[in-house]
């Protein structure tokens, strides 16, 4: 018979020999905390041009016709599949069935043909409304839609799987910046503005066991220290785009993986073309001709990342060098301004969101520019001033922004873009780009395209980033190459 002290004793014992039920609880997990950088101003993608709405939303909240894969390749989603007609003018899409939105409503071909006209129509905010205006759609069924295309785009299967291609149901739409309805794994459970965000497993998806991970909460931590010091605690289990400057201690550390991805991303000096003097193409060219692209990519993203040219990166189809055509050369940059007729010093206004590399680039950039006489005042503002002032009111003279979507050379085409760039044989040559039946002869014109735009210099080009992510080493899923700015939460899983 075992006396009570002795029955103590082998009751301590016991969680040493229960370990393997420890392990199989840190298996069973199913809770992830996310660190991002910049907190999302809405929650509807289709409504504002942030990324950050997407690095939440899309795939988990909202769905698409199509999926765009960390590879980038493009597979079905909402989607069963689709056809291409021989003169790619037209493309027809098989719906899936027994689909329904997280308000119970059912999606059809009715909700596709709402979305895409809300998303070309006068009122539209969407960023890529030009991509819709140039779609006519056409229901053939409940479960079959067809696109009729006014201009060739091969790209399309890629657009319509970005976030502003999101399918939206049409009594929520007007209500999904606070209160998200799709038809994703995932729904908001809290948004608690300037912390943190939650969204929870969806119960009504139509696969539930797709979705591991049935928690997970979103921190937006700006503070580069603070990231580090949030994932060295535990706070966060991950944090995508994480500043370069703090990851050497992470690659010693055996508590975490670092990824380190590739991207179709532009790191940019925006210019505003509506400021005198940088409606001239010689001050343009000074400030690019002043800029050491290889000392910026070691001081903005700590040797993360690729010079570039132009508007485009290696790796995209089509990418040809044009970084020999605004080369770094100081006394060119200084000739150029007495040229113009400007006179030193001459004082412009950087303005910088929160991102580590902005605040970093803002600081190198300075450096660089008060060589030929050109004095930077740093602005420092936090991304909603940024989004408002800088992209929307155009109140800026320069600015340090990642432009991080794939297929945006467009933007030079928009007269009302918020870098107000004008340039009629860039235009025609951009429509000629996207009406290009032949794939050689597009990849000929994406050429040309960015010749023209360095040639312009429409704006300080500065390089491709390389994206990095440090994690638990136990959290499995996560995207290491990033076409487009995703957290797709149901790849997630604990191991």
């Amino acid at each position: 018979m075992l006396d009570r002290r002795t029955l103590l004793a082998s009751t301590a014992a016991l969680p040493l020999a229960a370990a393997p039920l420890g392990a199989h609880a840190q298996r069973a997990k199913t809770a992830v905390v996310l660190g991002m950088t910049l907190e999302p101003v809405g929650l509807d993608p289709t409504a504002a041009a942030a990324s950050s709405i997407a690095e939440v939303t899309l795939y988990n909240v909202y769905e698409t016709l199509t999926k765009i894969n960390a590879d980038g390749s493009v597979t079905p989603l909402l989607a069963e599949g689709w056809e291409v007609s021989p003169d790619l003018k037209t493309t027809t899409w098989r719906l899936k069935k027994g689909v329904t939105f997280q308000n119970g409503e059912p999606f059809d071909a009715q909700a596709v043909k709402f979305s895409f006209e809300r998303a070309a129509g006068d009122k539209s905010t969407n960023k890529d409304r030009r991509t819709f205006q140039n779609l006519t759609v056409q229901v053939v069924d409940p479960h079959t839609v067809v696109l009729l295309h006014k201009e060739i785009d091969p790209d399309i299967p890629f657009l319509l799987g970005q976030a502003t291609a999101i399918i939206v149901e049409p009594k929520s739409a007007d209500t999904n910046t606070t209160k998200p309805v799709g038809t994703g794994p995932y729904r908001l459970e809290a948004f608690n503005r300037g912390a943190s965000l939650v969204l929870v497993a969806w119960e009504g998806y139509r696969t539930p066991a797709a979705a591991r991970i049935r928690r997970a909460t979103f921190r937006f931590i700006s503070d580069q220290a603070a990231q580090a010091a949030a994932l060295l605690s535990g706070d966060v289990d991950a944090f995508a785009r994480f500043a370069p400057r703090g990851v050497p201690q992470f690659k010693a550390n055996p508590r975490f993986q670092v990824l380190v991805g590739g991207s179709r991303a532009k790191t940019i000096v925006a210019i505003n073309h509506r400021r005198k003097p940088l409606d001239d193409l010689r001050v343009r060219r000074a400030i690019l001709a002043a800029i050491d692209r290889r000392a910026m990519v070691e001081g903005a993203a700590d040797g993360y990342g690729v010079p570039i040219g132009s508007h485009y990166v290696p790796g995209a189809p089509g990418y040809v060098d044009t970084t020999g055509i605004n080369a770094f050369d100081l006394a060119k940059a200084k000739a150029l301004l007495a040229e113009a007729g400007v006179k030193t010093p001459l004082e412009l206004a950087v303005t910088l969101p929160p991102t580590p590399y902005a605040r970093q680039g803002g600081e190198v950039l300075a450096a660089q520019l008060a060589k030929v006489g050109i004095v930077c005042k740093l602005q420092n503002v936090e991304w909603a001033q940024w989004l408002s002032g800088t992209y929307g009111n155009k109140q800026y003279d320069l600015s340090i922004i990642s432009h991080v979507e794939p297929f945006d050379l467009g933007n030079y085409a928009k007269p009302d873009y918020y870098w107000g760039y004008q340039n009629k044989a860039f235009d025609a040559l951009y429509d000629r780009i996207r009406t290009a039946p032949v794939a050689a002869d597009r990849l000929r014109l994406l050429g040309d395209a960015q010749r023209l735009l360095a040639t312009d210099a429409a704006n300080g080009f500065l390089y491709q980033p390389q994206w990095v992510t440090v994690a638990n080493k136990n959290l499995k899923g996560l995207w290491k190459d990033m076409p487009i700015f995703v957290n797709e939460l149901a790849a997630l899983q604990w191991t």
